[in-house]
This record gives structure tokens, sequence and C-alpha cells, in this order.
């Protein structure tokens, strides 16, 4: 991010949906509240709350280090994988807890889902075996039309059909990196998720390829809820309809600064270091 202290010249902000989810929308609302966290004796967060509506595009920002990612893995229990990992609070999906001891860990992941930051296809696996590999690891049986149908369904949502539809055998691998992380997002539909996170996914994609993304962002957003962790200021402004920025000083945990609509937390923010961010003055 640039360091200049030239304000940043931002895109108008999307319309925000309306807080109830349409008909046919499996969105869900996701709460954190009090989330705090430690690698071993290190902690890493300290009382995060955050509210994260149904239909909505979030965008978490602010510099390396300050516990976006982290955060952002703790909203579908990937942080309890890390052997030192440890974490306090409650995260709430459509207000049940999905830390609960009865609520099983597969449920949770499988209606939270995640793309990487990295594009991660299975590369000797085929484009269409790819979307459906999330069904196979969640013991979901369908019919071969079904799955058919799945394919099409889920990679047209994500703006690949029309490029791979002529060759579903081929391997996923031999994709482009941005064809690639739109085959990730289709993976992800395809099971069905109420919320989909994205960890900085188009860091290393080309200025085309980031363009589809964000565009599939916007489609999906009507379905499905989204938060997204991302350094570039624009693009937390063209896609998100909230943004939370995230802060961790002088060897302190990471906290939540401020948070509220994009437009707001670009043009009026309340806290001058919030202004200071995503003008480029630091980070």
């Amino acid at each position: 991010m640039s360091t200049t202290d030239e304000t940043v010249q931002l895109p108008p902000v999307p319309a925000s949906p309306s807080h109830a989810p349409t008909a046919g929308s499996r969105s869900a609302t996701l709460d954190a509240r009090d989330i705090s966290a430690w690698f071993g004796d290190h902690k890493v967060l300290d009382r995060v709350s955050l509210h994260m509506p149904a239909q909505r595009v979030t965008a978490l920002i602010g510099p390396s280090g300050c516990g976006k990612s982290t955060f952002l893995r703790i909203l579908n229990r990937m942080h309890e994988l890390i052997g030192s990992a440890s974490l306090a609070g409650q995260v709430l999906l459509d207000g049940q807890d999905i830390y609960d001891r009865g609520r099983r860990i597969t449920q949770a992941r499988r209606e939270i889902g995640m793309v990487f930051q990295k594009p991660n296809p299975f590369p000797a696996m085929s484009i269409y075996d790819n979307v459906l590999a999330g069904l196979k690891m969640n013991g979901i049986k369908t019919s071969r039309g079904e799955r058919d149908d799945l394919v099409e369904e889920c990679l047209t949502k994500a703006g690949l059909w029309r490029e791979v539809a002529d060759r579903l055998r081929q391997p996923g691998g031999a994709l482009s990196g941005g064809q690639q992380q739109r085959l990730c997002i289709a993976r992800s539909l395809a099971v069905r998720p109420r919320v989909l996170l994205m960890d900085e996914p188009c860091s290393a994609l080309d200025p085309t390829s980031t363009r589809r993304i964000e565009q599939t962002i916007g489609e999906l957003s009507d379905e499905v809820t989204i938060v997204i962790v991302t350094h570039n200021m624009q693009q937390a402004a063209r896609v998100s309809h909230s943004c939370a920025f995230f802060l961790a000083e002088q060897g302190t945990p990471g906290v939540i600064v401020e948070h509220g609509p994009t437009e707001t937390m670009f043009n009026n923010p309340q806290d001058e270091r919030t202004s200071d961010y995503v003008n480029g003055r630091f980070g």
C-alpha cells in the first residue's frame, strides 16, 4: 500500500441490500462476541466483537500482523487446527454458537466456507471433480444429473462456466491463477454455505482476474454473507458494504479500532488512525 499523504480516490460504494435475506437465500448473520486469541502465550486478538449482516460484504482492513486472518479463521473453526492456538468468546451463526460442544466442526465448516489467498484446487483432479470435492468429503450423495446441474450452477456463479464448459474433464491445475481461484469459489459454493470467508483472494492475481473476482463477490452477496480480508483500499471500497479496521500497536494484541458502513469509514471516520490508514499514511 502507498505510504504517501495523497488521498485515495475511491469509487462509489455499492448499494446496501436489505437486511432481511431475499426469498431462496441461505445467507446468515454472523456475530463475533468478545473474541480473544492466543498462539501459546502470545495474545494476538483482544476482545474483538463484530456484527456481519446477512447478504452483505464485510471487509476486514488493517496493516499486516494485526490479526485479521486469525480472526477470519476463527469464524469457521480453523484456528483450533494449530496445536498452540486457543481462544475465548463466541461466534454466532444466526444466534447459534459454532463452538458449542454439541456442534460438529464439519457442520460449521460446511455452513461457513473459506477461500484462501493462494488458489488451492486439487491439481490432478478434473475441473468437474474439483467442484464436487466438498460433497464427497461431507458424504453428500447425489445423482449424476444433480451433479451435472450443480457443477454448471456453481461454475456459472463463480463466473467460470463459459470459459471451461467444453473442458470439464481437464485438470483443474491447468487453469490460470485467476481461473483456479474462481474454481475454488465454485467448490466452496457446491456445499451450499451460508457464509463465505475470503482471505485476500485477489492478492496474487492480475488486474483482469481481480475485476472478475470482485464482480463475482458482488453477485454472490445476494445469496451468501461474505467476509473478506483485503489490503487493497480501493477493493474494500468497491466490494464491501461495511468495514472493520483492525490494528495492533506497539506489540499489543489486535483490536478493532472502528467499524461501520464503508462510505463512512472512508469518507468520515471517527478515529484519526482510521483516516490515516485508509488514506495511505501508514500500513
